[in-house]
């Protein structure tokens, strides 16, 4: 079992880890230094079983305050997943206006009478160029 080396707050530690984890030790004893550096700095020098209590109780609040983000955070991505599914499982209803029979009537009607007037003209048309007037 490997044994490293690690500062926090301006004191050494011999710690030992397990083979492969010396990485993570090393990560939890820096962010630990930095807050023991912190307190040292606003506080002075104090015995180190209190800096690291009290360094330890920063960590120990601030990672609180993390893990209720992360809950927080978890809730809505649950109640936004939820509303999705609620949304594919129920799509909102789409109307399309419907054209009123009269008016599609109205309309057919008006295409005939057109057809009708351009038949006449061409027939009139056709008539005088056999005429042979303009």
């Amino acid at each position: 079992m490997p044994e490293v080396r690690i500062s926090i707050g301006g004191r050494e530690f011999d710690v030992a880890c397990q083979d492969g984890e010396d990485h993570f030790l090393r990560t939890a004893a820096q962010m630990l230094d930095t807050e023991a550096q912190s307190l040292v700095g606003q506080l002075g020098r104090m015995p180190e079983s209190r800096m690291l209590l009290m360094a330890g109780l920063l960590l120990a609040d601030r990672t609180a305050a993390m893990e209720d983000q992360v809950r927080t955070t978890e809730e809505r991505a649950q109640a936004a997943e939820a509303a999705l599914a609620e949304l594919q499982a129920n799509p909102p209803r789409i109307e399309v206006p419907v054209i009123p029979q009269s008016l599609v009537d109205t309309l057919a009607e008006i295409a005939a009478r057109a057809e009708s007037l351009a038949e006449r003209v061409e027939e009139r048309a056709g008539v005088r160029e056999e005429v042979g007037g303009p």
